[in-house]
């Protein structure tokens, strides 16, 4: 059974950081790419960061660019979200994702939200002071 459980959310002032972490099991996970994305209450789900299989390639929603960087340990089977200088339009539950056929080869590939076949429980992030 695949798994993904997110966790690290809080409540953090603006300008804050947060990292967030992603343990997943039940698949080869060294095989697949990971995604991130967000959903706020009332509003469309939005993606946030995707990385390759390898860690070898990362891509960034332009909302996220330059304050959030995604990596990962195979030999954990986790990825992390480091966040910060976070804004309370970040304030959101967030969610890390896979499925078999989920690509991660360039920004358009982090809106494929049909390949997003697998994601559990988010984790709450709230910004504000």
């Amino acid at each position: 059974e695949v798994q993904l459980q997110a966790s690290g959310g809080g409540l953090v002032q603006p300008g804050g950081s947060l990292r967030l972490s992603c343990e997943a099991s039940g698949f080869r996970f060294g095989d697949y790419n990971i995604g991130w994305f967000r959903q706020a209450p009332g509003k469309e789900r939005e993606a946030v960061s995707c990385i390759s299989s390898s860690g070898g390639s990362a891509y960034y929603a332009d909302a996220v660019k330059g304050r959030v960087t995604i990596s990962r340990d195979n030999a954990k089977n986790t990825v992390y979200l480091q966040m910060n200088n976070l804004k309370p339009e970040d304030t959101a539950a967030y969610y890390c994702s896979t499925g078999s056929a989920l690509p991660c080869y360039s920004d358009d590939d982090l809106w494929v939200f049909d390949l997003y076949d697998y994601w559990g429980q988010g984790t709450q992030v709230t910004v504000s002071s």
